[in-house]
């Protein structure tokens, strides 16, 4: 059966990566798996065939015969799960690699999001200047801890794995920020997971995407 995956018509970050549709191109390149891509406008997805896909209108969705998934931890762990690439054999090695992916969603992605809110919707707001420092504070204290627990290794657990995959595209959202550059280590694990060729072609597809023109009308 046929993967179909949905992404921005045109991504608002130009296609440099950081829209989640990219998290599952990724797994799927990783996993071996062809899929196509059904490109949304902002219009459509708010849409009821949208919405019956993703009930909080938003991308990536994924369809594959009557199954219809969203949120990207989800897609990514099913993706993993039904295919060798992205979990070690070893059922305990497996169950580290789940938890590193809920970790990446759930404790280092939010205060990034909340960096990002801070630095875009909240840009304009006479709070910013005494709330942007205790952000970026916030995201240092997760950013140690995970330099941390990474040492010297080259992946969190083991082998390359999901929860990599997910922690590195986590970590990317902070390249603008500069925070990154703090961490010399975790900045060269973005760049390992970067320098995979399944990331690659993931990146190429989605930048070759938001480079070309729009359909007329």
């Amino acid at each position: 059966m046929t993967i179909t995956i949905t992404a921005f018509e045109r991504s608002p970050d130009g296609g440099k990566g950081l829209a989640r549709d990219t998290r599952v191109r990724w797994a799927l390149e990783e996993a071996g798996l062809p899929y196509e891509v059904r490109l949304v406008s902002f219009r459509a997805m708010k849409e009821a065939a949208h919405l019956a896909l993703h009930p909080f209108g938003q991308i990536p969705t994924y369809e594959e015969g009557d199954l219809a998934l969203f949120e990207t931890g989800s897609i990514v762990l099913h993706i993993a799960e039904r295919q060798q690439g992205l979990f070690p054999a070893d059922a305990n090695a497996r169950a580290r690699a789940i938890t590193w992916m809920f970790a990446a969603l759930n404790t280092v992605e939010l205060p990034i999001l909340e960096l990002v809110t801070v630095k875009l919707a909240e840009g304009d707001r006479p709070w910013k200047a005494e709330r942007l420092p205790l952000v970026e504070d916030r995201v240092r204290v997760r950013l140690n801890q995970l330099a941390a627990r990474l040492g010297d290794r080259d992946w969190l657990d083991g082998g390359f794995s999901a929860g990599d995959l997910l922690m590195v595209s986590v970590l990317l959202r902070l390249r603008p920020s500069g925070l990154l550059n703090e961490f010399p280590s975790l900045a060269a694990y973005v760049a390992r997971g970067e320098a995979r060729p399944a990331y690659q072609r993931a990146f190429a597809a989605q930048l070759a995407i938001n480079a070309a023109p729009l359909p007329a009308g």
